[in-house]
């Protein structure tokens, strides 16, 4: 059994379920709709270039998760599924998370966007694990806080060590299936690195060391 690891958001969906979140909020007027959709867009672009201050990006991705209750944020999180993620679903990607299954390996999910976002979208793929940054709760609800290490870029890399510390796999043999630049610290240390749809500068890196470079779009 290997470990097949995949990046989420414009890997195995076709667009970024943290951006589409905040576009959510802003098309039903959840937000201030200017101001958030700004800073949405900003904070994006700064992830594009590899640029992103992940602590101050996720003191703005979390703060609508303080202001509402639980329970309210997961029924806008249902609608947010069929409105903006089930049109994401790429056939493609779809197939390889079957071929990893029928090998036998263990699917793992690891991503930046947090838990709150994410974990409904893992369950729908029906892979075994997700890695994501995770938000706190305190008495059932969130604090718009996060919990240890960010899972972006070289946090990537510490949260599945305290993962792999915690189970019984290992990475030998593992895959790792990403389309962006801060994806590189893990893609290095990886068996089987994978470029899908990626950026340029992600390109033009697994061009150099020979790593396969493939397209989940249709």
């Amino acid at each position: 059994m290997a470990l097949a690891i995949f990046d989420l958001d414009n890997t195995l969906i076709n667009g970024d379920s943290d951006h589409a979140w905040g576009e959510f909020l802003c098309e039903k007027g959840i937000v201030d709709v200017d101001l958030y959709r700004q800073a949405n867009d900003h904070f994006y672009q700064q992830y594009v270039t590899g640029s992103m201050d992940i602590d101050e990006f996720l003191k703005f991705a979390l703060q609508p998760l303080k202001d509402f209750k639980r329970e309210q944020l997961m029924q806008w999180h249902s609608e947010f599924m069929i409105e903006k993620i089930e049109p994401m679903m790429q056939p493609k990607a779809l197939q390889k998370l079957s071929m990893h299954r029928d090998q036998g390996d263990f699917i793992l999910i690891i991503t930046a966007t947090n838990l709150f976002v994410t974990a409904p979208i893992a369950s729908f793929l029906e892979v075994d694990d997700i890695i994501a940054t995770a938000p706190e709760i305190i008495d059932g609800e969130y604090t718009g806080n996060y919990l240890g290490t960010p899972c972006f870029q070289a946090g990537k890399i510490t949260r599945l060590q305290q993962w792999l510390a915690n189970n019984s796999h290992q990475l030998k043999g593992s895959y790792f299936y990403s389309d962006s630049r801060n994806d590189l610290p893990l893609l290095e240390i990886v068996d089987h690195p994978i470029a899908v749809d990626a950026d340029p500068y992600l390109s033009k890196v697994a061009a150099q060391n020979g790593w396969p470079i493939i397209s989940f779009k249709e």
